[in-house]
């Protein structure tokens, strides 16, 4: 079973969309989530990373110049209890609700589609679980034909390798139109501490259509987190 270095996927495709990667430190002791978002349009490069306590939301850069919010405003990471979500939309709110109604992911996103865009973007989401032994799952919503005609729902559900993580994005590669990621999450290598990781990354990123890099290392003990934030435009 090949393990991948998230640096290299990422040199190596100058146009992965919206990515998520979830896994175990190398020492076992921290629960790290990877999120990042890419875009070539102007209306998709008009954002940054903000955070609010334990949330990150994507917000605009330039609101003035912001042409259609609706897939590109929203929030990217929120904690419930000892539970974190990450996801590249408007899931993230259906997942919250979910979890709070003691219900879990895939009930949260049986009532979710794919992105209504001309692509299909696939809906991409993961759960973090902290609470008595870590774990952690994914999903990705896919179009199931290039009409898009019905929604495709996959889940994955991993229990942790220390070193080991998985890697999820919305798009296999650069094209027009965007063809849509393909198979299971990829396997990956995952570091102590996310300072030296998150530049390895920002740096393996395509520099035209990065936009914003953030990553989090969840002390399993304690619930305590650090974090790597990056903005390609703002503060």
């Amino acid at each position: 079973m090949e393990v991948k270095l998230l640096s290299e996927i990422l040199k190596n495709n100058p146009y992965p969309g919206r990515g998520i990667a979830a896994g175990l430190s190398e020492d076992g002791t921290k629960a790290i989530l990877v999120y990042f978002i890419m875009g070539r349009s102007a209306n998709s490069r008009n954002r940054v990373f903000e955070e609010c306590s334990e949330e990150l939301k994507t917000v605009p850069f330039d609101p003035s110049k912001v042409e259609d919010p609706s897939l590109i405003i929203y929030s990217a990471v929120k904690v419930v209890g000892k539970d974190t979500i990450v996801t590249n939309g408007v899931q993230t709110d259906a997942i919250e609700k979910a979890i709070k109604g003691g219900h879990c992911m895939r009930h949260a996103l049986m009532g979710c589609t794919f992105e209504p865009d001309k692509n299909f973007t696939p809906r991409i989401s993961a759960v973090l679980h902290t609470e008595g032994k870590f774990c952690y799952e994914m999903s990705i919503l896919k179009s199931a034909d290039e009409k898009g005609s019905a929604c495709n729902r996959y889940f994955f559900q991993y229990e942790p390798v220390a070193g080991r993580g998985h890697f999820l994005h919305t798009y296999e590669r650069d094209g027009d139109p965007l063809p849509s990621f393909e198979g299971e999450p990829r396997l990956i290598k995952m570091p102590n501490e996310i300072t030296s990781f998150g530049e390895e990354l920002w740096n393996s990123m395509e520099k035209d259509n990065k936009i914003s890099l953030y990553l989090r290392a969840i002390d399993l003990h304690s619930g305590a987190y650090e974090r790597v934030l990056y903005n390609k435009y703002g503060k």
